[in-house]
């Protein structure tokens, strides 16, 4: 009545190659979760060759910015690519990219006969990527760091203790802190992106893992007025050059020597 053990193994080969050939979300996944990975599929096939540069900056057009009046195509871009969680109070807030007032952000620009049209608006900000960090100089686990190859502030969410040292020397307001699990409030998870944890710091990266595949910082892509312009500073042909050697433009807290990588024409 025995089934011969060298056929038995024959036939449980065969049908353990036969599940392995079955798409794993067929067998463990939900239907959204099937969809997640067709659209990851889909992203992947966009590639492109990896956008190189030596030291990356961006130039944002104030004048051209405040046309689009309340306008947050930006900041939605970056938050949705990012897996952005959205909370309902300031104290958990996590911004990679958000607007403030001119009085708030250039403390060290205002005087009395500023523009009017300046003074209350909203402008974006983010993090600088400085030339001179103090963030990194102050991480204990080298959890953030400045690349040598482009000058990105990179983190690692990885090696976070969450100790917030990097939040103390950030002079911009730049890093956020999960103080609960932010996954449950994510609108949408972008299956091409980490989602964090409880207990880590995190901050704008560039859109790094956008650059690795020939695209531009989500931000950039999604500006409706054409006000913000990513380039390689050491190429002295490239737009962010052009519109740095055309126009004036100021830089956040410059006194402090960190060299913000981020400009703002006024």
């Amino acid at each position: 009545m025995g089934i011969d053990r060298r056929k038995f193994i024959k036939a449980s080969g065969l049908a353990a190659l036969g599940l392995a050939g079955l798409a794993p979300v067929k067998l463990f996944g939900t239907e959204d979760s099937t969809q997640a990975v067709s659209d990851s599929v889909s992203s992947r096939k966009e590639i492109g060759k990896p956008l190189e540069g030596k030291r990356w900056a961006m130039v944002i057009d104030i004048n051209k910015c405040l046309r689009e009046e309340n306008c947050t195509a930006c900041v939605t871009a970056c938050h949705t690519a990012h897996n952005i969680p959205h909370f309902d109070n300031s104290k958990d807030e996590i911004k990679w990219i958000w607007k403030e007032t001119f009085h708030n952000a250039f403390p060290e620009q205002e005087h009395e006969h500023l523009k009017d049209h300046l003074l209350e608006k909203q402008l974006p900000l983010l993090c600088n990527h400085c030339d001179n960090p103090p963030c990194v100089k102050v991480c204990p686990t080298e959890a953030t760091w400045k690349r040598e190859r482009d000058g990105i502030v990179m983190m690692d969410w990885h090696r976070c203790i969450g100790c917030r040292y990097c939040m103390a020397a950030c002079p911009y307001g730049s890093r956020s802190f999960n103080w609960r699990d932010p996954r449950p409030f994510i609108d949408r998870i972008n299956p091409d992106f980490p989602t964090r944890t409880r207990g880590v710091v995190e901050k704008c990266t560039l859109c790094e893992e956008r650059l690795r595949i020939g695209q531009l910082p989500a931000c950039v892509e999604a500006c409706k007025a054409h006000a913000m312009v990513f380039g390689d500073l050491e190429d002295p042909d490239s737009e962010v050059r052009a519109l740095l050697r055309e126009n004036f433009t100021i830089r956040r807290k410059p006194s402090l020597g960190t060299h913000p990588e981020i400009y703002y024409i006024v």
